[in-house]
Parts: structure tokens; sequence; C-alpha cells
């Protein structure tokens, strides 16, 4: 079974059932376990034609199934390096089972199915938990949560660091609740003469402010409220065609960069037309990876993601509620209140799409 949504249309969603088949030699068929259900999962819909995540796991046209980060253990294996029972982290539809052509590494293994030749490692990494060392078992449903955000966090932090934020005094992080953005507010903090601003709904303002991640909080009807002298830089995580023209307008050539992330406010993104300062660029998180692989190794690029992530995680207990669902029905909720934007951003969703058959 797999929730699907109508690629067109993302009001329209069914659970569809689909046979089990016998496995081809080398292949593997893991028991999806759960899987972290958030605003992110969203923003894969948004950009799931321009950046292929609708080509993660392919569904019937016009239906997607949207990955999501998980954990499922091996439930039969063709593959013979690869035995029964072992548990791997990455992404994984939102369904009940996946079926894939694995490589195997030294801490895990790699779905190279002929539909993933043109992603990024990133995405199609399976991780052994048992040899992962930011994995806690007590901890797990936290890191499913927030170690894919946190990743893409880390790495916009990076690039902007690199670049010592093109000359910016402070950022501006929209969709400041979202856990995207305190992920990123949490690689931001350390950072001594830099401030970070979060932009967020009236609604969300005191949650964000319990945070005490970001140095001001203000919301998006506040923006002109800042200093235009101040040079700044925008991580846009909302998607917001008004929210990012107000903060453009505001500053002008003031703006050194622009940057987008998310798209939490995904039926908002209008308002085009040419803007005043930088041009928005979206990111994409392999790329910073790689580049820094190259230049530090992956074991000091995994060092340096794992220390922070820590700190991350060490908080949590303040802030973040961790709720399950089950079911083609709890999936269907969760789905609602991330669409629709009413999920209250204390709560993370961890969902499993029990078989009721």
């Amino acid at each position: 079974m797999h929730h699907e949504v109508n690629r067109q249309n993302f009001r329209e969603t069914r659970v569809h059932d689909v046979p089990a088949g016998a496995l081809e030699s080398g292949q593997i068929r893991l028991a999806v376990e759960r899987f972290a259900f958030t605003t992110n999962n969203i923003t894969y819909a948004v950009a799931g034609d321009m950046l292929d995540y609708w080509g993660f796991f392919p569904a019937e046209d016009p239906w997607g199934r949207l990955p999501a980060i998980g954990l499922g253990s091996v439930a039969e294996s063709s593959h013979p390096d690869i035995e029964v029972g072992g548990r791997y982290f990455g992404f994984y539809p939102m369904g009940d089972e996946l079926v894939i052509t694995p490589e195997v590494r030294k801490d895990g293994f790699r779905d190279v199915g002929e539909h993933r030749a043109n992603h990024a490692v990133t995405y199609t990494d399976f991780r052994d938990v048992e040899a992962d060392p930011s994995f806690r078992p007590d901890r797990a449903d936290e890191y499913l949560l927030l170690w894919g955000m946190f990743m893409t966090s880390f790495l916009v932090d990076d690039q902007l660091a690199d670049t010592d934020f093109s000359g910016a005094a402070q950022t501006l992080v929209t969709s400041a609740s979202s856990k995207t953005s305190i992920s990123l507010a949490s690689c931001l903090a350390p950072r001594d003469g830099h401030r970070a601003i979060g932009l967020t709904s009236e609604r969300n303002r005191e949650f964000v402010e319990r945070l005490d991640l970001y140095d001001q909080v203000i919301t998006y009807d506040e923006v002109d409220q800042l200093d235009s002298a101040t040079p700044s830089g925008l991580v846009d995580m909302a998607g917001s065609g008004p929210v990012r023209a107000s903060v453009h307008n505001h500053f002008g050539d003031g703006l050194k960069f622009s940057v987008s992330v998310g798209a939490t406010h995904w039926e908002d993104q209008g308002g085009g037309g040419p803007l005043p300062g930088p041009v928005p660029e979206f990111f994409f998180a392999p790329g910073q990876r790689a580049k820094r692989v190259s230049e530090w190794g992956a074991a000091e690029l995994d060092q340096r993601i794992d220390a922070s992530f820590a700190r991350l995680i060490a908080g949590t207990h303040a802030w973040l509620t961790v709720e399950h669902r089950t079911g083609a029905d709890g999936i269907e909720a969760t789905f609602r209140d991330l669409l629709e934007g009413r999920a209250d951003p204390a709560l993370g969703f961890v969902c499993t799409l029990a078989d009721s058959r």
C-alpha cells in the first residue's frame, strides 16, 4: 500500500494497494517501519517536477509518491551480501514496503535502480543505523524528523559562511517556525557577529520566540520596521511571492543574497516580476555537499555535521513533541494539516501505514 498524491491537484489523494511481486536477482524488499511527515514533504511536492522528487518512487500517471525520511528493515533479500533483518535509514515512499536494487557500501547500501540514475547520492543512500554514530535509538523519532532537514540547513549555513554571507550582517529566515528553519537557526546561532532574524506568522510568533534561537523575531507584515540600511540576506523557506517581494523591495540593493529553500506557503508563490536586489537562487544541497567532500573529505564533513546535529537534538525536549499517527486515515489527516498550514509547529509527526487488509 502507498499514499499517493495527484501531481496536478495536491488536494486529491488515494491509498493505492500494490500486490507484492517476486524479487529479481540482486533485489531486496524493505518493510517500512515509520517515516517523518513534515512541511518539507510539501516542498517535495511543489518542486516535484523541477527536481524530480516524483521520480524517486514512480507511480502511474497522474499520481505521485512523496519521498519521506524513514526507517525500514530488510524483510526479504535476493542479494548475496545483504541479510534479512537489518534496519536502515533513508528515503522511503509513504507506504508499507519498498523494493530496490542495492549496491553495498561500507555503512549501508545505495539504490542503483535505473530510475535513480539521475538522483544525487544524498537521496539514494540507505544507512545502517547500527553503524551510524549520529543515530540514537532512544531519539529515533527526533532523528527522523530533523536529520534530513538539518542536513539541508547545515549546508545552507555552510555555503553562506563560505562566502562571508556576501557582506550581509544579518540573515532573514522565513517560515521561522518550520523545522528546516529551526535547524538553520541552530547553525547560525554560534556565528559571532552575524544576526538571525526569524519571520513568521502572528499565530506562531510566541512559539518562535520561545525557541531562543533567533536574535529577533518579527511577523511578515513587520519587515518594513527593519533598518533597510543594514546589509542583509534572505533564506526563504516559505516560498511566498509577496513575502519575498516585501523583503527585496524593503532592502533593495542592500539585500546581498536571496536563497530559496522551501515552499511552506505553496499556494502563495505568485507575484512574479523583476525584484530589486539579487536574483533569488534555489539552493541545491547535494551540490554544496559535493564541494565539501572534495575539499574536506567525506569523513571530516560527516564529523562536522554530526557534532552540529547533536547540539540541535540536545535541545529538542524544550520545543518538540512527537505525535505518532498510523494507518491511511492518520497519514491523510497529517497530509491535510501540513498542506493547509494548520499544523502546530511544536508537533512532529511520525507515521506508519499499517497494513489493514
